[in-house]
């Protein structure tokens, strides 16, 4: 072969490499750039994250039951107090004038008794004197004379009955007063600390009635066991059980992590205010979560602002794909896979209850995996909901390949596109 048929024939062999190497070049060029991520098994924790704030698990509110001027405050907010300790106290003048005014109303009944019980002693010892002679001599003393000692008898003893209530009525009267006067010195209900001190020495102490409450002198709680009370969404309280384990995060303590577990679930919606809920209900309705935290430090308040997670469950070893990667797209018997929502958005007539959504089809959630430069939806069926990965129950094995973003070109993504790995090659 001469020179001339030789350089021919290697410039159309390089012509063929050429074209064909441009030809995937182009193709490459052609696909949807994107990330992709392997399918591996790994630790699902399934949570739902609430807000809330911490109190003590015990504490108490107390308040005067007389009315009076603070004329002894013997504590400060913040201080450990002793059940029984002399928190403060009420000016006690007043009652003690109405101890005395008591005692003294006593002290004239128990007299009222004994002169009613001189009266009864007379009375019976005419009658048992009338009653001797009769028996000497009938004639003596008329029938009317026995009749009217029986009766002195009789009405006597209900003056001395009458006289030993009285006296009952002015001993229950000096028992109250000498109870109000015992509450002008109020004492600690529990052991504890001072969380909130709202009286000071010199002001007045305002009893509660039926309409107006009284005034708040101060909080005592016993912070040995201390709690974070959450509102949780109505949505996620069946998922929720007593029991459950948590992670709390204060906003006081950025740097530490604080354990806890569910200890109480409202029974019924928080309200603003009392009564029964309204029938048209618009908005969200909250419950009230409490969690019991573990060991809390000492240097914990209350009413310190708290957000908790709370584990619902959990897959120890789960086959899982990253949140971002699941896409919800409609079947439809005519146009076959479509986007979730891609509907005509001017068709609102027809019922939309709950029968009428039961009765249309649901969106099929699923990935897309790379085969051959290709995306290919794939149903999957998700289980438990991590903070960034879905457990599959089927749909995928390990070791597939699927897109995992960008979001966007995910959610644009349809069967059979054409994809290009990105330079980094992955999600994370």
């Amino acid at each position: 072969m001469s020179g001339g048929r030789k350089l021919a024939l290697g410039l159309v062999i390089l012509a063929i490499i050429g074209a064909a190497a441009w030809s995937e070049i182009a193709r490459a060029e052609r696909g949807v750039q994107v990330r992709v991520e392997p399918v591996e098994k790994r630790q699902v924790v399934s949570t739902i994250t609430a807000t809330g704030q911490v109190r003590a698990r015990r504490q108490v509110n107390i308040s005067s039951d007389v009315m009076g001027r603070v004329t002894q405050l013997t504590v400060e907010e913040g201080d450990e107090v002793e059940n029984g300790q002399i928190l403060l106290t009420v000016d006690p003048s007043q009652i003690r004038a109405a101890v005395a005014r008591a005692r003294a109303a006593l002290s004239q009944a128990e007299a009222q008794v004994a002169q009613q019980r001189s009266n009864l002693l007379q009375a019976e010892r005419e009658l048992a004197r009338l009653r001797a002679i009769t028996e000497q001599d009938p004639t003596l003393v008329s029938v009317q004379s026995l009749e009217e000692a029986e009766t002195s008898v009789d009405v006597q003893l209900a003056l001395v009955r009458s006289a030993l209530h009285g006296a009952e009525q002015a001993e229950a009267g000096l028992a109250e007063a000498e109870d109000q006067l015992s509450r002008t010195t109020i004492r600690a209900p529990i052991s504890g600390r001072v969380i909130r001190l709202n009286i000071e020495e010199g002001e007045t102490a305002v009893v509660g009635t039926m309409n107006n409450p009284g005034s708040l002198l101060l909080t005592i709680g016993d912070l040995s066991s201390i709690e974070a009370v959450l509102a949780v969404d109505e949505t996620y309280v069946p998922q929720i059980s007593v029991g459950d384990s948590a992670i709390v995060e204060l906003d006081a303590f950025p740097e530490k992590l604080f354990s806890a577990l569910v200890s109480s679930i409202g029974n019924s919606a928080i309200q603003g205010g009392s009564g029964s809920p309204p029938v048209q209900v618009t908005g969200s309705v909250d419950f009230e979560v409490i969690l019991t935290l573990l060991n809390p430090p000492g240097t914990l308040r209350p009413d310190l602002s708290a957000t908790a997670d709370i584990i619902i469950d959990r897959r120890a070893a789960a086959i899982a794909v990253p949140i971002i990667s699941v896409a919800a797209r409609s079947m439809d018997d005519d146009a076959g896979v479509r986007l979730a929502g891609d509907v005509d958005q001017n068709d609102d007539e027809g019922p939309t209850g709950p029968i009428a959504r039961s009765l249309t089809s649901r969106p099929v959630e699923g990935v897309f995996l790379v085969r051959e430069g290709k995306a290919i939806w794939t149903p999957v069926t998700l289980g438990v909901t991590g903070q960034e990965h879905f457990e599959v129950l089927s749909g995928v094995s390990v070791g597939d390949v699927v897109i995992s973003g960008p979001y966007q070109t995910i959610q644009d993504l349809e069967d059979g596109d054409e994809v290009r790995i990105s330079e980094d090659g992955s999600s994370e």
